[in-house]
């Protein structure tokens, strides 16, 4: 998925970087709504957090897990979508989660974005005793035997498997209360895998394509399940992300920089 740009033409782009100290800089999404730390090296949120963000339709008073928040991105841009929203970031990656607080404390949103430290396979107790309405999560999608790991271990860590995708699922699942739903951001070609995965635990799997531009293969999916449902899986039109000149259609710019949500 191409990067939202750091160098923009204007202060309503979605994306602006301004140097903070020598490693970190501070990045805007949703126009400015949104503000982040994040390495100047290494992994730096695009757009599909964002787009993970718009993909979650929770109502006021439900919670929230972002499963592999890292910087926070998604959390922070739920925040800003879903005011009366609990939300609860979980990250493995110190340095990452360090950089998460920075911008949760910043925006003066510690009452309702709680950042825990931890592992989702082997999740800390305050995680354990949640159910939550609503699991979302932006994983690595890269399965090893495939890809060739970025040097740097952020983006190596962001982005290169270490749990299969059927072991992260029912990780994701097990911490949903009945009837909750999962929202993924995941790569087109591994949607098989996600499916087979869900299979007999969630239904009303609803699949929500990410067009590059118009008539190419969609390289992204937005995937939604609820847990223990039944019901038919659906195929939506879908989000194309790009005019032929690669500035973001219409529909695009309202997600990504206007806070409108994805319509499901």
């Amino acid at each position: 998925m191409d990067p939202l740009t750091s160098e923009a033409s204007s202060p309503a782009d979605a994306l602006v970087a301004q140097p903070a100290e020598p490693d970190v800089t501070v990045d805007f999404l949703l126009g400015g709504r949104v503000r982040l730390f994040q390495p100047k090296h290494g992994y730096r949120a695009a757009i599909d957090p964002v787009l993970l963000a718009a993909a979650v339709g929770a109502r006021p008073g439900e919670r929230v897990l972002d499963a592999g928040c890292g910087t926070g991105a998604a959390s922070l841009c739920l925040a800003v979508r879903c005011p009366e929203v609990a939300i609860t970031g979980l990250e493995r990656d110190r340095d990452a989660l360090a950089l998460a607080r920075a911008s949760v404390a910043a925006a003066g949103l510690e009452t309702r974005i709680r950042l825990v430290e931890g592992d989702l396979s082997h999740p800390p107790a305050a995680i354990r005793r949640t159910a939550f309405d609503w699991v979302a999560s932006n994983p690595p999608f890269l399965a090893p035997e495939r890809a060739r790991a970025p040097v740097e271990p952020g983006r190596a860590a962001a982005r290169v498997e270490t749990v299969e995708p059927a072991r992260w699922i029912a990780a994701c699942l097990a911490r949903l209360a009945p009837g909750g739903r999962l929202v993924l951001v995941h790569r087109a070609d591994r949607l098989p895998e996600l499916a087979a995965a869900l299979q007999g635990r969630a239904g009303e799997i609803t699949i929500f394509p990410l067009w590059p531009k118009e008539g190419e293969p969609a390289r992204r999916i937005l995937l939604r399940a609820r847990k223990g449902s039944r019901a038919p899986a659906r195929l939506l039109p879908g989000l194309v992300l790009h005019r032929p000149d690669g500035r973001f259609t219409e529909a695009a710019e309202a997600v990504l920089r206007g806070a409108e949500p994805i319509r499901w």
